[in-house]
């Protein structure tokens, strides 16, 4: 059965960030994500982690000026200083939550751009060596053009190729089935050829990101699907719920009560 983590930067927004913690466990989630934990104390970040007895799946390195539309920097040229800073960032919130993958977004560039790849490539190779150290993966996330135009890693293809090519231990892609879906699809075949590379994985419904439920995708059929490629990392629940978070969880409750069958 998937090991599902709630993102509390989309789901439970009914409640402050801090609250947001027990919400999830409530729900019987046991793991969660998010995107940005920077504007509140690593402590206490940690600390909300640890008191509801939740796993930290995943977050992302700080992005830049994300109200001004930036989306990281590492496929920047000029920008390699501060995204050797924002590892430095990071890293206080990663030893309080014990996360052990940190998402590090490429940006807004031309990939086109011989100077951008190269950029991209020196921040990948730096990251992962960086956090390596503290025993973390870094994992590069496509992102469909429609959500985030002119992202530069929109490409599944490339970012395998990526992968593959520079054979650092703990680069790993970061599959997320929604941009997947718009971007490419055939879905399935994907996972199947790209599951060695697969360090986590996030959901959501296409094309309305909402709950993983209907629409163009059958989730039910992808979960068991995980469960045959004998994947083991966290799927994150990365959508926008319709309405209150609590009330669009039917796609999960059997999971949950599997779950805590299991337990008993």
């Amino acid at each position: 059965m998937p090991r599902f983590a709630a993102n509390l930067s989309m789901m439970f927004n009914e409640v402050p960030f801090l609250d947001r913690f027990k919400a999830a466990a409530d729900a019987d989630f046991d793991a969660v994500e998010f995107l940005f934990p920077y504007d509140f104390p690593s402590d206490d970040v940690g600390e909300r982690l640890h008191r509801h007895g939740l796993t930290q799946a995943l977050f992302n390195l700080p992005p830049g000026n994300w109200e001004a539309g930036e989306r990281g920097f590492a496929a920047r040229p000029d920008r390699f200083e501060e995204l050797k800073a924002s590892v430095q960032k990071a890293l206080p919130y990663a030893a309080a939550t014990g996360v052990k993958r940190l998402h590090m977004m490429a940006g807004i560039a031309n990939r086109g751009d011989a100077n951008n790849v190269s950029s991209f490539r020196r921040a990948v190779a730096w990251t992962a060596e960086a956090l390596g150290k503290h025993n973390i993966d870094v994992v590069i996330e496509p992102i469909n053009p429609r959500d985030v135009p002119g992202y530069f890693l929109n490409d599944f293809d490339f970012a395998v190729d990526l992968i593959h090519d520079m054979k650092l231990p703990n680069l790993k892609l970061q599959f997320d089935i929604y941009h997947r879906q718009i971007v490419h699809g055939d879905v399935t075949m994907a996972l199947r050829a790209m599951m060695p590379l697969i360090g986590h994985i996030q959901i959501a419904s296409v094309p309305s990101r909402n709950e993983p439920a209907g629409e163009e995708l059958n989730y039910p059929f992808l979960f068991d699907e995980l469960d045959r490629l004998g994947y083991a990392g966290f799927v994150g629940c990365e959508y926008r719920p319709k309405g209150k978070t609590v009330d669009g969880l039917g796609w999960f409750a059997s999971y949950a009560k599997a779950k805590i069958g299991v337990r008993a």
